[in-house]
């Protein structure tokens, strides 16, 4: 019986997933999506082609793959739809768990009014509805995927969750649905998703069974999950390793490798803390050179210096056993780059990353910038300074670096 491997984020999401999976696909029978919603984002360049994917696994690129989007998945029917208007027909190669909660427009619709309730204390969401989505599910009033099969039931019962939720929908400037209004859309969803619809956790169990290889990826990075990330600003489900367990419905005896995905600096969408964020003109280097703009939201990333304290933290938390060093070529050209190995807190210094990070300062150790890793295959044909690098954030992380990114493209990887 074979073992699942997950690629999964270290930082504040946006590390580069997406590439990597798509390059480590070519190896894998299986491709599994376990959580998170169209608010992700992954960006994946192919002889200059740039693919946009939300809710499709990477691997989808991979003609010889089987792609799951989990159990664990919340899944707006609209945003797939049009997502899958960039593929010749996925029928076959795509299925979709018959248990992932579906994601409707009014999800979105409310996702966003109480963003602007919040004025200026708005976490900085997606306004995806992905947080309003995971609401139902955990209280029990959500809709899944599979009741796209009995599109007057799930209708009705769409329409009778609004009847009780009348007052809140007025207050918050919703305009309710009616009936048939609701029967027209989920009649469009089942005609367009029906053919991927499937019990996906009976399909990974068969998988494993029979030995394929399988990949699991998540959507967003380990400071974002609901529990350990940097609450409130978090999204709203487990981005860690444990979450693609649950994610996909397979034990933790099934886990074999854990890749960490980093980006060679540091980037966040939205707010909340962010103790290495450059506002300078360092931060706004990475940010025009690393096109740090959101796949989803297409909102401009804020870009500061790699924080080894909040990777080693991550890394602990995921169990890695090694990572995927993205992005490095952005940092070409500085005459010298920053590392942060320790935080200051209270007048002390802490090398722990602590669940309250107001009042947190970097300390940082300076290192030799060097001239351009772009496009090199070979590790010994990098520069100096930029071995030196990789090899301190090896040493202050504890996890070795296995795969590093030299561009965007597919191709410009070394893998050691």
């Amino acid at each position: 019986m074979s073992k699942a491997d997950i690629i999964v984020g270290i930082q504040w999401g946006d590390e580069g997933k997406g590439k990597i999976v798509d390059r480590l696909a070519r190896e894998y029978d299986v491709v599994c999506r376990s959580q998170g919603g169209h608010n992700a984002g992954h960006t994946i360049w192919v002889d200059g082609v740039r693919y946009a994917l939300h809710l499709v696994p990477s691997g989808v690129l991979n003609k010889h793959a089987i792609n799951i989007i989990g159990n664990g998945v919340v899944l707006s029917p609209t945003s797939i739809i049009e997502e899958l208007k960039q593929f010749e027909n996925l029928e076959g190669r795509l299925f979709i768990s018959d248990k992932a909660h579906l994601n409707l427009p009014y999800h979105s619709l409310i996702d966003q009014a109480k963003e602007r309730m919040k004025g200026d204390k708005a976490i900085g969401t997606t306004g995806k509805g992905i947080g309003p989505s995971y609401a139902d599910k955990i209280s029990r009033t959500g809709h899944r995927v599979g009741e796209l099969l009995n599109p007057e039931k799930l209708a009705n019962s769409i329409v009778e969750n609004f009847k009780n939720l009348e007052p809140v929908m007025k207050a918050l400037g919703i305009e309710i649905p009616t009936f048939k209004e609701c029967l027209k859309d989920i009649l469009e969803y089942k005609k367009s998703l029906e053919p991927y619809i499937a019990d996906t956790t009976q399909m990974v169990w068969k998988a494993l069974g029979e030995d394929k290889k399988i990949l699991l990826e998540g959507a967003q990075g380990t400071l974002l999950d609901i529990d350990h990330g940097t609450y409130p600003y978090v999204t709203s489900s487990n981005t860690v390793s444990a979450g693609a367990c649950t994610g996909l419905g397979i034990s933790p005896k099934d886990i074999g490798k854990i890749l960490g995905i980093v980006k060679a600096y540091t980037t966040r969408v939205g707010h909340g803390p962010f103790p290495t964020e450059d506002n300078g003109k360092a931060g706004d280097i990475m940010a025009d050179v690393g096109k740090e703009v959101g796949t989803t939201t297409g909102r401009k990333r804020r870009c500061g210096w790699f924080d080894a304290v909040a990777v080693r933290h991550a890394a602990r938390l995921n169990g890695c056993d090694s990572f995927a060093l993205m992005k490095l070529d952005v940092l070409d050209g500085f005459e010298t780059v920053k590392i942060c190995y320790a935080y200051e807190k209270d007048g002390k210094e802490i090398d722990y990353f602590p669940t309250d990070l107001t009042k947190v300062t970097p300390k940082y150790e300076t290192l030799l910038g060097w001239s351009s890793v772009k496009g090199v295959e070979k590790f010994e044909d990098l520069p100096k300074e930029a071995r030196e690098y990789i090899g301190r954030i090896e040493e202050l992380t504890g996890v070795k670096v296995e795969i590093i990114s030299t561009s965007p493209e597919r191709e410009d990887t070394i893998i050691l």
